[in-house]
């Protein structure tokens, strides 16, 4: 039997959980109030508070630590890695330490696993990490060679949503020919085809969300951008985390968009119709990319629970291939899942190079 603790960090809280083989004994939610977190300069500063409070909710469950055969942690914006697990060694801490791809809760993951790991003699894990990036070449190419595409996106949903297609259509994932959507605060839209994540159109450059603002006509947003007084800071926080629906309603939670809905906002509708939408244009892209050799598209992420909005996609794009809806991220059941892959010796862990 194996007993994971489980590990995935984010800005404003660290969620934590344990499992026995596949069973989840507990998951909780640890919130960082917006003062405890602005003490903190840097990052990497709250790995010491956030690794005792994660030890402090361990002890309040009664499980010990010396009961730990693994740690699995979400994987933090590292330079390009290929889809699977890490183990996580030295290099890839000095990485997230002192040089990561980008400043994000995540790079504390794989940190506070290590050092919990390393005194019990038991290995710990990163799984489907944000930077997987197995694009085919071809399809980095822009109109300017200073700004290729890149692989980052939300891949441990997706990579779990068309595994558990392939299983449930009794096949091997590297024989699956699929677009899946991720459907959360941000968008995005993988190929997964023959066994990569062979393109992805992430949520900067896809569809807007609830929270971002997805693809926008870049000479437009050009001269925007040069008669604003936002600091590049404050534009990338405006793109990243103030556009979208919250631009246009003021709201990010789609349940209460639909509900502006029902009591007869049309332009609530009309917003909340354009994302569906431009999320179907964007699944269009990817066929086109196979010539429409695709076998099935999969609809994931916290909003796919909406019947209405995934009603609004399928109507658009099941004319390409069947149409399957698993909603939820399941973030912290596709970290355990991929560990005991690699524990039970049905998967091999990469192992990171640092990158200075």
């Amino acid at each position: 039997m194996e007993r994971l603790l489980i590990l995935n960090p984010g800005s404003t809280s660290t969620k934590i959980a344990v499992y026995e083989d596949e069973t989840q004994l507990f998951v909780e939610s640890i919130s960082h109030s917006a003062d405890v977190i602005a003490q903190y300069d840097l990052i990497v500063d709250q790995f010491e508070f956030r690794k005792d409070m994660i030890l402090d909710v361990l002890k309040d469950k009664g499980i010990a630590l010396d009961s730990l055969t693994g740690i699995v942690a979400r994987g933090g914006l590292l330079p390009p890695v290929k889809a699977g697990a890490y183990r996580v060694n030295e290099d890839m801490v000095w990485q997230l330490k002192n040089k990561p791809a980008m400043e994000h809760a995540s790079n504390l993951g794989a940190v506070i696993a290590d050092a919990i790991a390393g005194p019990l003699g038991i290995p710990a894990f990163i799984y489907d990490g944000v930077t997987v990036d197995e694009m085919w070449d071809i399809l980095r190419i822009t109109g300017l060679p200073e700004l290729p595409r890149r692989g980052i996106g939300h891949n441990l949903n997706t990579r779990a949503a068309a595994m558990r297609y392939a299983r449930e259509n009794g096949k091997a994932y590297k024989d699956c020919k699929l677009i899946v959507v991720h459907l959360g605060g941000g968008i995005s839209i993988t190929l997964q085809y023959d066994g990569k994540v062979a393109d992805i159109i992430n949520d900067e450059d896809g569809p807007f969300s609830p929270e971002r603002s997805g693809k926008l006509p870049i000479q437009s947003f050009a001269k925007f951008m040069g008669n604003s007084d936002l600091s590049t800071k404050d534009m990338l926080k405006k793109l990243k985390s103030r556009g979208g629906i919250v631009a246009h309603l003021g709201v990010n939670d789609t349940r209460e968009v639909e509900k502006m809905i029902a009591d007869g906002d049309q332009h609530a509708k009309d917003v909340y119709d354009a994302m569906a939408i431009q999320v179907a244009r964007c699944v269009g892209e990817e066929a086109c990319v196979v010539a429409g050799d695709i076998e099935g598209i999969v609809l994931t992420g916290g909003i796919a629970y909406s019947e209405y909005f995934t009603n609004e996609i399928k109507k658009r794009v099941e004319w390409i291939a069947p149409v399957t809806v698993y909603p939820g991220e399941n973030e912290m059941e596709s970290l355990a899942l991929g560990g005991l892959r690699v524990l039970r010796g049905e998967e091999t862990a990469h192992e990171f190079v640092k990158q200075a």
